[in-house]
């Protein structure tokens, strides 16, 4: 791990109806390639709502959030600023015949390789552990993508194996099934 990803230090902002912006610019090509690729307008006005819907509920059920990157050391000196680097959230599934939160996560391209995914995994864990409705915390990033498996493995989940899955719905994906004990965290 180098130093910049040991560094990293990230803020959780509760997703708002200002995050539309964010969404739009986190479903580039690039950035949505293991997730079944850009969506539609239609489809980003859909998830933008559900969002600020989750973010809103008072079940418990989930919450997404606006990662903001802040910066290491004096930003008086280094004269950097705070930065929104891209979102993550948790949110009420079934799996394996267990209620469980799931986990997902972007982070803008200029901003990947600084640590910012694996500090709000941590924060998330946290956030979901808080909510004290289930035990577990589950990722499912495809096999083939390095960095989410990486990111995973950096935050303290357990690797249980390969999983067929389908995201989005109708496309199946073979992904690894990471689970984090919040009890344990």
């Amino acid at each position: 791990m180098d130093e910049n990803r040991a560094a990293a230090t990230v803020r959780l902002e509760p997703w708002s109806e200002g995050d539309a912006e964010l969404l739009r610019a986190l479903n580039a090509p690039e950035l949505m390639t293991h997730l079944g690729g850009p969506e539609s307008e239609e489809a980003l006005a859909r998830r933008h709502r559900r969002y600020v819907d989750l973010t809103a509920d008072g079940t418990r059920a989930g919450r997404m959030f606006r990662i903001v990157l802040l910066p290491t050391g004096s930003a008086e000196v280094t004269g950097a600023a705070e930065a929104t680097a891209g979102a993550i959230g948790f949110w009420d599934r079934e799996w394996a015949g267990e209620q469980v939160y799931e986990t997902g996560w972007a982070v803008l391209s200029a901003f990947q390789g600084r640590g910012a995914a694996t500090a709000a995994a941590r924060a998330v864990a946290e956030r979901a552990r808080a909510e004290g409705l289930h035990r577990h915390l589950h990722a499912f990033p495809e096999v083939d993508h390095p960095a989410s498996n990486a990111v995973c493995r950096a935050a303290g989940f357990e690797l249980l194996g390969p999983q067929d899955f389908e995201y989005p719905p109708g496309h199946p994906i073979r992904c690894n099934d990471w689970r984090l004990d919040l009890e344990r965290f």
